[in-house]
């Protein structure tokens, strides 16, 4: 049985719950959001810290190490030298934090405002939205966003995303985030979205993935 290491100054609820234990050791500030950022593929510590604005240099080592002891990330040594990844057990944190990105949607109706902002995040959003969603065929889009491209594929498996591809989509929206989201989670139309942004491809892509939600219809039952 693996040996939880303790939060950063002991710290620990001191609870036999399987919550209060994950929490142990994954609830510390910055924990999930650096497993945020290794779940699309490994990062080289600058790519990490680049991408956590706001974290200072010796608490991302300190934050790595730890999930390092507690067997959620490992090292990898390369030829593009060392880089930090998930482990087998540190991937299944996808889906809780698919979850709870989905409970935080709403939250997003907002607006980015001053917020820091980085495309590859789309790649965990963007499945999490749209969880049960199937298509049949499959549809496969392309999101362009601030220079990057999330590839969105839609199955009769579900929906997964990734950070660019090989070959890119034939169908491309260029957006800005706000956009993207707002399509996804339902609060902007096809047309909308394509109003706001700029299309590569066959509208009907969008519409086969992302259809209307029409109004429920009152009934007319008397009451």
């Amino acid at each position: 049985m693996m040996e939880i290491v303790k939060q950063s100054g002991g710290r620990s609820y001191g609870q036999y719950c399987g919550l209060a234990r994950a929490l142990d050791v994954v609830g510390d500030r910055w924990n999930l959001l650096i497993v945020r950022e290794l779940l699309p593929g490994p990062l080289r510590y600058s790519e990490l810290k680049g991408s956590l604005a706001g974290i200072a240099t010796n608490l991302l080592a300190e934050r790595l190490r730890t999930l390092e002891e507690n067997g959620i990330v490992e090292r990898r040594l390369g030829g593009a030298g060392v880089r930090y990844a998930l482990t087998a057990w540190g991937t299944e944190l996808r889906e809780p934090m698919e979850a709870l990105g989905r409970w935080g949607a709403p939250l997003l109706a907002t607006g980015r405002g001053d917020d820091s902002f980085r495309p590859r995040w789309l790649a965990l959003a963007l499945p999490a939205m749209l969880q049960g969603r199937t298509a049949a065929p499959p549809v496969e889009i392309g999101f362009e966003v601030e220079g990057i491209l999330i590839v969105l594929r839609i199955d009769g498996g579900g929906p997964s995303a990734g950070i660019g591809t090989d070959q890119r989509p034939a169908t491309v929206l260029t957006a800005d985030p706000e956009t993207v989201v707002g399509l996804v989670a339902g609060a902007l139309s096809v047309d909308q979205a394509l109003a706001s942004g700029e299309l590569q491809g066959n509208a009907d892509v969008l519409h086969q993935a992302f259809p209307e939600r029409r109004p429920a219809t009152p009934s007319s039952d008397p009451q």
